[in-house]
Parts: C-alpha cells; sequence; structure tokens
C-alpha cells in the first residue's frame, strides 16, 4: 500500500520554516490542503485569480519581511513565467514554490503538463526535489534553506494528491 502524502503534515513543516504566507491559486485537487491550510493563524492564504500574479505578490510580501511561499499546480507555472523572471529571477529572490505535479502518478509521466515541467525548470537553472510520500516531507526544508541560500527559487513537486490525515 501506498504511504499518504497529508496536508497536515506539509503545513507542520512548512510551520517549521517559519513561513508566513501561502500565495496560491486555488484548485479541486488541492481541498485537503484548503481545510488544513484555513486553520493555521500563522500563515495567511493568498489566493490569486491567474498564477502569474503569484511570484509579484510573493516577491513584494518578500521584500516587506515576510516568508512567503507560492503553491499552484504545474500549468500554471507555466502561465507564470515573465512574472517569475521579471520579479524573483531577476531580482534575485529566495522562493519556495510548491508546484502540483499534474500528469505524475508513481513515476510515470503522462501528457505534457508532466513530461515538460522537470525539463522547464532544469531550464531555468530551478532545483527541484519530489514529494510523494510523508516520508518525504523534510525535502520542504531543505528546499527552502537552499532558496535562502541562493536567493534564486528552488521547487517541491507535488507528486501524489494530498490527504486529509
Amino acid at each position: 500500500m501506498a504511504k499518504p502524502l497529508t496536508a497536515q503534515k506539509i503545513l507542520d513543516e512548512l510551520k517549521k520554516c517559519g513561513i508566513t504566507h501561502i500565495v496560491w491559486l486555488p484548485d479541486s485537487e488541492a481541498r485537503f490542503m484548503y481545510d488544513a491550510m484555513k486553520d493555521v493563524p500563522s500563515i495567511t492564504l493568498v489566493p490569486v485569480c491567474h498564477e502569474a500574479e503569484a511570484p509579484a505578490i510573493a516577491a513584494g510580501l518578500t521584500v516587506a519581511g515576510k516568508k512567503p511561499i507560492v503553491l499552484i499546480q504545474n500549468t500554471g507555472f507555466f502561465e507564470c513565467g515573465d512574472s517569475l523572471r521579471g520579479t524573483i529571477l531577476d531580482i534575485k529572490l529566495p522562493l519556495l514554490l510548491m508546484l502540483g505535479y499534474r500528469g505524475y502518478r508513481s513515476g510515470k509521466l503522462s501528457g505534457t503538463a508532466a513530461i515538460y515541467l522537470e525539463p522547464i525548470l532544469d531550464a531555468w537553472g530551478i532545483k527541484h526535489y519530489l514529494l510523494e510520500s510523508d516520508d518525504d516531507i523534510n525535502k520542504i526544508s531543505a528546499a527552502y534553506k537552499q532558496t535562502n541560500e541562493t536567493s534564486h527559487p528552488v521547487a517541491v513537486l507535488i507528486g501524489k494528491e494530498y490527504e486529509q490525515a
């Protein structure tokens, strides 16, 4: 039986990192994550209407001394490329990207959203880590440490839908 990836464990790890804001585009796959996030008083949810807004909002929060992450699907990451380039990459700001890995299931890729994600991250020089179960949760802290040490975005790829527990 596959091990779960639970929203609460992810949030606990984000709290350990001192994350203050989650800039995100709500979607149906993140329902359990939303259910867990909405009750965490130490983390402010910042919903966006379009993924391209997320990096710019995260940049503003970072400049204001906050510790945001961006939580979007891989297809949304493709949409926000110029915003990411113009705000995070050009200014050299740290940013943890948590990207839903649409089309990825247990090492198998289906569809172009999954097929192109890692090559595009590699082309942009964005290191990435794969989360598939609660056993991988420590990769969030590792990625967050790396983004702060390098002032360059680092991505955590969410390779499984969240579970409630």
